[in-house]
């Protein structure tokens, strides 16, 4: 009955099948499924946490402020609004999670999440939009109802499904580390880049096209937001098509009791909880993405208050963010070249520590100067470019506690693990905006605006490298892979299974897709001859020379390269 069941799942369908065939990552896999994927998924998420309480306290409530302040019942539930949420979104995250780790299909367990995810998160990117402003006499009950519904239809339900699956995809995509710390890299390059696109490009759209903030049009936002939902739903589905859960394929493949087995939530928090490395990484990434959304949701005032009516901050100070945010992501931009190979020569944690350190340094030297632009600018560049390994190593980093705590368990705990982190990143912003708007009375402290802007990041780059000191997990990877490898085997014979080493599975599998292609393609061909009166062995001819031609230019420039290393070692 079981295998019936399995057989009638949507999944079975080829139409649903990956397009990654490969047993090793590939180009088409790490842009697609770890770059524009989550980028485009993320679009909206990216431009909230720098924007969305700015659209709160000078579009949506505006008609109710007083000689420039919001009233307080208006303050107290933008301050309440997010703090509150953050339990649901929350319970949002670690039920997703639970409800992946339950997941048992073709496609393998997140995969299927993040393509209803699509669905989701562009109605919810629309929804967001369409509360009422209010007159700003009347009592705005309506307007803080649909702020409210709107506001966890997207962080509670939709960011959730999509984030927890996305967090997920890394750990379960291979078990090699290199490759692991290429996708995790690239995927965190994406989160930076939506939030790159929210801080840098974003401010020049308030000002061109959404009205600003002395004149905001509504409307112009709505139809913002609409285009950006259609934009994420069909980037999502591109990247579920090109992403491959690997690791999950090697327990389906073992066909087992225990491979079959969904492991019980309080058995996975026993394992987890009990791990030093799984407490200093999810400490790590709380604080530091916590910090992460005082400095992006501050930004917008931090400027408006230093430097608005400036030549360099224009008449609101967009222009100073503009600027600041080009600074602050082009280090890490240029950071990402080397920051995979360091970090393969010398381990994630000594490269982790040190650009904390260096963050840490750019940090102090902007807070010691916060209105003096030109210092403010060299120390985010530094912050910025200090803080990218964390950012970029951070999900290769929990990958490597997963499996260390899959060699000590027997099981693993992506699903419950993913969901906390999911978590954090999905309540920091919430937290971080309920807690500012107490502190600054909606961004009206100019005091609490540079302490949210630069010092409790700085701050927290402190902390977070001296946990680094105590975060040596990677030492036991070798030895880790050995144990799971020992362990599937001995199940796999113990149920009478033949053992084939997931290696040499993957590449029959590949070789098997590339047998199925290659007959795809002659079998287009032949239809292509006879529509248009073609020999079908001229035609074949003609590409198999081709073929061969690629193929020779890839060998000259193979050993090409190889004389020039071998003309090199000979000099030294």
């Amino acid at each position: 009955m079981a295998q019936e069941k399995e057989k009638k799942s949507i999944f079975e369908n080829p139409l649903l099948s990956t397009k990654v065939k490969s047993a090793n990552v590939k180009t088409p896999e790490l842009l697609f499924g770890y770059f524009l994927g989550p980028f485009g998924a993320l679009l909206a998420s990216g431009i909230f946490t720098s924007f969305l309480n700015r659209y709160w306290t000078d579009v949506l409530f505006a008609n109710y402020k007083v000689d420039g302040e919001l009233p307080s019942y208006i303050t107290t539930f933008l301050t309440l609004l997010p703090l509150l949420s953050a339990i649901l979104i929350v319970a949002g995250n670690l039920v997703v999670g639970q409800l992946i780790e339950r997941t048992k299909t073709k496609a393998g367990k997140a995969r299927p999440w993040l393509l209803l995810s699509s669905v989701f998160l562009a109605v919810a990117c629309v929804v967001m939009f369409i509360a009422p402003m209010g007159n700003g006499t009347d009592t705005p009950v309506a307007t803080m109802v649909i702020t409210a519904i709107a506001y966890n239809i997207y962080y509670s339900i939709a960011y959730p499904m999509y984030n927890t699956a996305n967090s997920t995809l890394v750990p379960v995509s291979t078990r090699n580390s290199s490759q692991r710390g290429l996708l995790a890299s690239f995927t965190n390059f994406a989160h930076l880049g939506v939030m790159g696109a929210g801080g840098m490009v974003f401010p020049f759209i308030v000002s061109w096209w959404l009205g600003g903030w002395d004149d905001p049009s509504k409307n112009a936002w709505m139809v913002t937001f609409i285009a950006v939902g259609i934009f994420t739903f069909l980037i999502v589905v591109l990247q579920y098509y090109f992403t491959r859960e690997r690791v999950t394929e090697e327990a389906v493949a073992l066909n087992t009791e225990t491979a079959k087995k969904s492991v019980p939530i309080k058995q996975q928090l026993k394992a987890v909880t009990t791990d030093k490395f799984w407490w200093i990484v999810i400490i790590f990434y709380l604080i530091f993405q916590t910090a992460g959304s005082f400095k992006n949701l501050s930004i917008t005032y931090f400027c408006s208050d230093q430097f608005s009516g400036t030549t360099i901050g224009g008449s609101d100070g967009s222009s100073a963010m503009g600027i600041l945010n080009i600074l602050g992501a082009v280090p890490m931009a240029v950071a990402m070249a080397f920051i995979w190979p360091l970090s393969h020569k010398f381990g994630k944690r000594i490269v982790v520590m040190v650009g904390l350190i260096v963050g840490l340094a750019g940090g102090i030297l902007a807070g010691m100067f916060p209105d003096n632009f030109y210092i403010v600018a060299v120390g985010v560049a530094l912050k910025s470019f200090g803080s990218s390994p964390a950012c970029y190593m951070i999900l290769a980093m929990i990958s490597d506690v997963l499996d260390h705590l899959e060699a000590k368990h027997g099981f693993r705990c992506d699903g419950f693990t993913m969901s906390i982190y999911s978590s954090i990143m999905a309540a920091s912003a919430p937290i971080a905006t309920g807690i500012f708007n107490a502190i600054s009375n909606g961004g009206s402290n100019s005091t609490a605006n540079t302490i949210s802007y630069i010092w409790i990041e700085t701050i927290v780059y402190g902390i977070c490298a001296v946990l680094m000191i105590f975060f040596f997990v990677e030492k036991y990877l070798k030895d880790d892979r050995i144990k799971i490898r020992e362990r599937q085997k001995a199940a796999a014979l113990a149920a009478g299974e033949v053992w084939i080493e997931p290696e040499e599975r993957l590449r029959m599998q590949e070789e098997e897709a590339n047998i199925a292609a290659e007959e795809a393609r002659k079998d287009e061909l032949k239809a292509r001859c006879d529509k248009k009166g073609l020999n079908y062995e001229e035609e074949e001819a003609k590409y198999q020379a081709k073929q061969e031609a690629k193929r020779q230019a890839a060998q000259a420039k193979k050993d090409a390269k190889a004389a020039k290393k071998v003309n090199k070692d000979n000099e030294k």
